[in-house]
């Protein structure tokens, strides 16, 4: 039996099709909060649990600052909202794997001989990857944290922006990161809304969809 949703329903679990560009720059978010929304959205699902994405909040009026000039087209979002988080994939994720799966033994997740034989495969394959592949699977892996970053949001009563128009091959050392090892994805700017963004339309599913 399907189950029909509601718009009601719908907007609930959806953080809406409105473009937030003027959030209320007095607002500030505790950084116990927005832990606790980066640990929520870090429940996301990625390849064999890698978890290759890597958080900087930029939420100072310094470092936002330095972020300004390597944004093209928001330079609102940077100046009022309450933080710019930035998603980095890492190209070395793996070297987390033993941990992670340690964590998975320990919490009984995981029998140890299946940990044991999993990293045995998934270690030395990543570490087989050409930058290219690596770059696919952490932008894949890193933009589903983010999207479920920005629905944790709004769960959170927060309005959210995805930005993508940034200078990639200056944004990961202007933080103190490797620029070799780090990989921006995105960035997204978080607050409260201040004026309410333009709503955007959508292709009809039918349009977009082929049933085989």
């Amino acid at each position: 039996m399907s189950k029909n949703i509601s718009n009601n329903d719908f907007s609930a679990i959806t953080f809406g099709r409105k473009s937030v560009r003027h959030y209320d720059e007095t607002y500030k978010i505790s950084q116990e909060e927005m832990l606790e929304m980066i640990q929520e959205a870090t429940t996301a699902p990625s390849s064999v649990n890698m978890q290759p994405w890597r958080f900087v909040v930029v939420e100072s009026d310094e470092e936002k600052s330095k972020l300004k000039p390597l944004i093209r087209f928001n330079k609102l979002q940077n100046d009022t909202s309450s933080a710019m988080v930035l998603l980095f994939g890492d190209r070395k994720c793996y070297e987390l794997g033993e941990e992670i799966y340690d964590q998975a033994v320990a919490e009984g997740k995981m029998p140890k001989e299946v940990r044991d034989e999993q990293l045995a495969t998934i270690i030395p394959y990543y570490e087989s990857f050409s930058e290219s592949k690596m770059n696919d699977v952490i932008k894949i892996d890193t933009s589903l944290v983010a999207m479920q970053f920005m629905l944790v949001a709004r769960a959170h009563g927060y309005e959210t922006n995805p930005i993508g128009g940034f200078e990639e091959d200056q944004l990961a050392e202007a933080f103190g990161l490797d620029k070799e090892r780090y990989v921006p994805v995105m960035i997204v700017s978080i607050g409260k809304e201040k004026e309410a963004g333009y709503e955007s339309v959508r292709v009809s599913a039918d349009k977009i969809t082929t049933f085989k």
